[in-house]
């Protein structure tokens, strides 16, 4: 065996270790959820009637929108577009929060933002992340070799590499890692998953809540990676107990998404 071939082989171990790893560390997160007496993130949010109406109507909304959206191609980026996207995500967030507000729901508490400091979550959400990857990676693979394509460009790479100015550049950033972190997880980790929880289970919470997330996304080389990303947000969120732990982690991803775009010598795709 050749030197090549040795490293080769050696890295091929590597990366089987450290999906085995992954895999390990997720599936304790969830045997550590299921074992507490009560959990982190309360098991009865209190979400009656109007919340599952709410919910059942977003959950329409982005039906319909994935759907329209699944065969259309954007032929030429405009600037009017990605500040009306940024103004949506944010509305639908403060219109999910007036309407618990009004239904006297307490979100910091619930969302447990408070329950962490920010260096604290940042940390936990970073080292979750990077055990993420490998199943993100692997479904990504299992995607290509399904579909017969390449590596899988997901909708914030597309959009990048379609800006056209500088000024579209620095929104992309923007609503890729803060704006697409916040209203994302605020909508699919917290309120959706939560009410699916509250009435469903915790495991077909978990799995609708990733398949929204996915589908979202309307990308299909990508709906399998997401729908992993997905799983591992809603786990990293109930175990800590805290909403900004899977911001963290949705951020930084993109972060790296985006910085990977930008230096393609540097950083592997």
């Amino acid at each position: 065996m050749g030197g090549e071939d040795f490293l080769s082989a050696l890295g091929s171990i590597a990366n089987a270790l450290f999906l085995i790893a992954s895999i390990y560390i997720y599936i304790a997160l969830l045997r550590q959820i299921n074992r507490r007496d009560r959990d982190l993130v309360a098991t009865d949010r209190g979400f009656g009637a109007a919340e599952v109406a709410l919910a059942i109507f977003l959950i329409a909304v982005f039906a319909f929108s994935s759907l329209g959206a699944s065969s259309a191609q954007i032929v030429r980026l405009r600037t009017p577009d990605l500040i009306l996207n940024a103004i949506v995500a944010i509305g639908m967030v403060l219109f999910v929060a007036a309407f618990l507000k009004l239904r006297r729901f307490n979100i910091s508490d619930l969302t447990g933002l408070a329950r962490l400091s920010f260096a604290r979550a940042f940390v936990t959400g970073l080292v979750l992340l990077i055990f993420a990857y490998p199943l993100i990676i692997f479904a990504d693979w299992l995607t290509a070799r399904l579909l017969g394509s390449g590596s899988s460009r997901q909708g914030i790479i597309e959009l990048f590499s379609g800006s056209q100015s500088m000024e579209q550049r620095v929104i992309i950033i923007l609503l890729a890692t803060v704006i697409a972190p916040v209203a994302e997880e605020f909508i699919f980790r917290f309120f959706l998953y939560g009410v699916i929880r509250r009435y469903l289970g915790r495991s077909i919470g978990l799995i609708v809540s990733a398949l929204l997330f996915a589908a979202v996304h309307v990308h299909l080389p990508s709906f399998a990676p997401l729908f992993a990303l997905g799983i591992c947000f809603t786990l990293a969120y109930e175990w800590s107990g805290s909403l900004l732990v899977s911001m963290t982690m949705h951020a930084v991803f993109n972060a790296i998404t985006l910085l990977a775009l930008a230096f393609p010598d540097t950083l592997p795709p």
